[in-house]
């Protein structure tokens, strides 16, 4: 799936965590979650779901659409 890095970026700001700190909430490796914030790197279902749980949204905020580009 492709993930919105910038809205993922802001959200994790918002809340004030660092790229570890959402890393050990959400147990996707922090390294990861950069290349996901930069759009370097696709995301399985499952960790865009556990991403989400973290950061208390629903999946579909994190995700890129037909068109979003």
């Amino acid at each position: 799936m492709r993930m919105d890095g910038e809205k993922l970026r802001d959200l994790r700001r918002g809340k004030m965590l660092s790229l570890r700190e959402l890393g050990e909430r959400s147990g996707v490796h922090f390294d990861n979650i950069n290349k996901f914030e930069n759009e370097r790197r696709y995301a399985q279902p499952r960790t865009v779901r556990k991403l989400a749980e973290a950061l208390d949204v629903p999946p579909g905020e994190l995700t890129k659409g037909e068109g979003d580009e």
